[in-house]
């Protein structure tokens, strides 16, 4: 009896100990906060990676103080952030550096972005920026560090 309670027990743990916890279908493996993400789409159109050796555009929401730290392409870029429920966003206080460059026109839209989106989503390794139900503004793949 003693030997079958004890068989018992150790089939038990066993059974716990080889479960694997799944998220389920859509969950993020990435946290919004604290995480480099990557533009890769920028108002529908496809952002190309950087070359070897040059700075990517990409934003960081740091948890600590609620900052935004991102490269908008040829300025760096501050500001303030708030979450709310229901995946509501706000970016705020966006300032940059003011270096003169050949190509502004991601830097601007991305800019005109962070000021408008007002919602997120944040499926598996994408962030979406959005206005709205519109269709996104911005899409960030998470880049492991």
């Amino acid at each position: 009896m003693r030997q079958s309670a004890c068989l018992l027990i150790v089939t038990i743990l066993w059974s716990l100990l080889s479960c694997k916890t799944t998220k389920p279908a859509g969950a993020a493996n990435t946290s919004l906060q604290d995480t480099y993400w990557r533009l890769t789409e920028l108002m529908g159109k496809p952002i190309e990676t950087a070359p070897k050796g040059k700075r990517e555009v990409h934003i960081r929401l740091i948890t600590e103080g609620k900052k935004l730290e991102a490269f908008a392409g040829c300025n760096n870029v501050g500001g303030g952030y708030q979450i709310h429920t229901g995946n509501k966003i706000h970016f705020s206080n966006l300032i940059g550096t003011m270096m003169a460059c050949d190509d502004l026109a991601t830097e601007s839209t991305l800019l005109e972005v962070l000021k408008t989106t007002d919602r997120y989503e944040l499926n598996n390794n994408e962030l979406v920026l959005n206005k709205g139900k519109m269709v996104p503004l911005a899409r960030f793949e998470a880049v492991p560090k």
